[in-house]
């Protein structure tokens, strides 16, 4: 089975990227997803995270407030390590565990989507990756934009990830989301998906994928 990682920066695309995958019906195995299950009442790590932050991170339901536990560790290296810590085995689990569900349906082909695919080593799932990636400028107005952050907020939060440099750098293929939505859905970008796996998987995919990026 021909696995796709496909990541980017905060803000930059990549759950468009995601959406327009599952629309051609292509599996698609979200960390962000699994990260939400992570965090319900109930789970081990929602008890480790309560522990270590305590109940000023939890709701009037109990349910943890992403947004406050965010303005904690998007400030603070140490308080994000420890968040990984506690979230990162369990994601890790059920990522496995739907790879290998899909292999033995029968899948060809599907989509790795993690945020922090190449900094938590999940690249070495992958047999190619897809960085989703726009300017610096762009990054932070769209993060702004759709948060609510003021520009420092919005900084320390892409300065919590890898460069995008980096990340482009590590990639097997960059998907460029400097266009606007409408510029870019005019303009549709055509990723050779065929050449990939016939070349390295001599199964193959069942057609090349078409993906146009907004954000």
């Amino acid at each position: 089975m021909l696995v796709i990682g496909l990541t980017g920066g905060i803000a930059t695309g990549k759950s468009t990227a995601s959406r327009e995958f599952k629309a051609l019906g292509v599996p698609v195995i979200d960390a962000d997803e699994i990260a939400r299950t992570a965090l319900e009442p109930g789970q081990a790590p929602y008890t480790m995270v309560v522990k270590h932050f305590g109940a000023s991170v939890l709701s009037q339901d109990q349910t943890i407030d992403r947004a406050k536990l965010g303005g904690i560790i998007f400030n603070d290296t140490g308080k994000r390590q420890l968040l990984n810590r506690c979230t990162h085995p369990y994601v890790r689990r059920q990522i496995i565990q739907q790879l290998v569900s899909l292999y033995v349906r029968g899948h060809s082909m599907c989509v790795l989507d993690v945020p922090l695919l190449f900094e938590s080593g999940m690249d070495r799932m992958c047999a190619k990756t897809l960085v989703v990636s726009c300017s610096a400028e762009q990054q932070a107005e769209r993060l702004i934009q759709r948060n609510q952050l003021s520009t420092e907020a919005a900084q320390a939060r892409i300065a919590a990830q890898m460069p995008m440099q980096e990340k482009e750098q590590r990639a097997t293929r960059v998907l460029d989301n400097r266009k606007s939505r409408d510029e870019l859905a005019a303009q549709p970008r055509w990723v050779p998906w065929w050449d990939w796996s016939a070349r390295e998987h001599p199964g193959g995919c069942p057609r090349s994928v078409h993906v146009h990026c907004g954000w």
